[in-house]
């Protein structure tokens, strides 16, 4: 699969990595949210002193922002992916990654209006591992 990056999703990637001077590995955007994808061991770097990179970068794009470390381990990613969201129990079975929530609202969080949370979550897991064929929130 082949992506292709737009002139200003490429500013948008190099403005991040000067901010932040950490290692961006892949740079998703929604209408809402833009998500980075940092190599393992930058996401301290990234998140910067009391989340001051965050907000810089959300002030900046307008947008919220959310910094994600990635893990080559599927199930680490995803928990990665839904940080800051606590996870009690997560497994893999035959492509599909069931995640337990420790209450209701955690879990609403997880899923979102109309499941459009997880089916973001999922897709961006699904990026990398391709062998995911869906996300439950159980």
């Amino acid at each position: 699969m082949k992506i292709k990056y737009t002139m200003e999703s490429l500013q948008r990637m190099a403005y991040f990595e000067k901010l932040t001077r950490s290692r961006l590995k892949d740079f998703i955007e929604t209408e809402t949210k833009m998500f980075f994808i940092v190599d393992k061991g930058f996401l301290r770097k990234a998140l910067g002193p009391e989340m001051k990179n965050v907000r810089k970068l959300e002030e900046a794009f307008k947008k919220k922002i959310k910094i994600i470390e990635y893990s080559d381990d599927v199930l680490r990613f995803t928990m990665n992916v839904l940080a800051p969201l606590k996870v009690v129990d997560i497994k893999e079975d035959d492509g599909i990654i069931i995640i337990t929530g420790p209450d209701q609202k955690t879990k609403g969080l997880m899923i979102g209006a109309r499941a459009a949370n997880l089916r973001m979550f999922e897709s961006i897991v699904q990026k990398y591992f391709s062998e995911i064929k869906e996300l439950k929130v159980i």
